[in-house]
């Protein structure tokens, strides 16, 4: 009986990894409304299916708000109902940006789908000839051909030829095609030249990270786990009990809060839940507050900081002088006058942390090894270090948290971080 509940409990705990990797049972309850961006784009795209009609959706939004996940989602399905009629090209500013390779890779796939023999040496103008005749073709046949732009503004960087020739094929009667365009630029269609902006359809979809009342709605969601065969029914209830009084609990609404001030996208979230997931007790076979403040330390990490605490004292100096620097609008500065800098601090306050010069140089080439500073520019490389001009990659109030941090900083370098700031 011990046996079979332990079972039970990895059990649970295999069923929550797997929901946090389903993209689709996330969504799935953020997007079950008819007024949800799943449910509008699923109309747009099955009523150009069945209609036999060309339409363009631009779905935009911040990154990891779910536009990617949402038109996954709604191909998946329409694919199970439309199986014979539904084409997909997929293509990526990023891979795909300039014209020649965007049109090749539409004819690769397009060559793949259709099980036609690819032609890697065709030209710029057969392989846009050759997409013109399969939308044709496609559409003779009822079946539409669905354009996934990832990345969509880089499409609409240089003379956009793909973009016109793709929309324009699209005014033919006999073509049947959807072109999705996804970016994270909400100006996106503002890119487009006049021959194409006329050619668009103009349907936006808007994306936004979801509230902290659908965030925790989602939460309990994902971690809820269903009260049937599946597990013993005193388990589960239990179970969704205290993840309930978690939920409640106001430690861990001002944690779960101070999350969703650092990032509040769904795929951030994901991200947060499986870590949190990933530290439930198989022991006890239940999530705890801990879980979820464990998680959220491990995802608020911030390297400079860490970098700091791991940092000399010496290079403390180095770091607030390059600040103090800074401050007196010296924006780039070398290791010379850096080094002034030091002495004055030290002529000033009579400090015991003095250092020798080559000592120094080292602690310098240290801070730039972690990347606390690094080089102005890529000239100079024949000057020695000392007199190539540096930056500060770390901001005043970082340095000032590190400062704090650091068990044994000198209370000098703490003051004058605070005059400065």
């Amino acid at each position: 009986m011990e046996m079979k509940r332990e079972n039970h409990k990895g059990k649970a705990l295999n069923l929550l990894r797997s929901r946090v990797c389903d993209p689709k049972f996330a969504f799935k309850a953020l997007y079950n409304s008819p007024e949800s961006n799943y449910s509008k784009l699923k109309f747009m795209i099955s009523s150009s299916v069945t209609e036999a009609c060309n339409n363009s959706i631009l779905l935009l939004g911040p990154r990891g708000s779910g536009k990617i996940s949402v038109l996954e989602l709604v191909i998946r399905d329409l694919l199970d109902e439309y199986p014979d009629s539904i084409s997909v090209i997929r293509l990526s500013g990023l891979l795909h940006g300039d014209d020649i390779s965007a049109f090749k890779e539409i004819a690769r796939q397009l060559c793949m789908e259709h099980q036609l023999l690819f032609s890697k040496s065709a030209s710029f103008d057969d392989n846009s000839q050759f997409m013109v005749a399969m939308l044709k073709e496609c559409g003779l046949a009822h079946k539409t051909v669905i354009f996934v732009l990832d990345e969509f503004d880089l499409f609409a960087q240089g003379k956009q030829r793909l973009l016109y020739s793709l929309l324009d094929a699209m005014q033919s009667v006999t073509s049947q095609a959807v072109v999705v365009g996804i970016s994270c630029r909400l100006d996106a269609d503002q890119l487009l030249e006049k021959r194409v902006r006329s050619r668009f359809s103009h349907r936006k979809l808007l994306f936004m990270p979801p509230s902290m009342e659908d965030s925790q709605s989602l939460l309990v969601h994902m971690l809820t786990i269903p009260v049937d065969s599946s597990f013993p029914r005193d388990y589960a209830i239990e179970f969704n009990r205290k993840v309930q009084n978690i939920v409640e609990d106001k430690r861990f609404k001002e944690t779960f809060s101070n999350y969703l001030n650092f990032d509040s996208s769904v795929k951030h979230l994901l991200k947060f839940l499986f870590c949190a997931i990933s530290h439930m007790d198989l022991k006890t076979g239940f999530l705890s507050l801990e879980n979820f403040k464990t998680a959220f330390s491990s995802i608020n990490r911030q390297p400079k900081l860490e970098c700091l605490r791991n940092s000399s004292i010496l290079e403390l100096y180095i770091l607030v002088c390059m600040k103090r620097l800074e401050v007196k609008e010296k924006s780039f500065c070398n290791f010379n006058s850096v080094m002034k800098e030091y002495k004055s601090i030290h002529d000033s306050f009579q400090t015991s942390d003095y250092y020798d010069r080559n000592v120094c140089l080292r602690a310098f080439e240290h801070l730039i090894n972690r990347e606390l500073i690094c080089f102005a520019d890529n000239r100079g490389h024949s000057l020695s270090v000392e007199y190539r001009p540096v930056k500060l990659l770390i901001s005043s109030a970082e340095l000032n948290q590190g400062l704090r941090a650091y068990h044994s900083c000198p209370a000098i370098l703490q003051k004058l971080m605070d005059r400065e700031g």
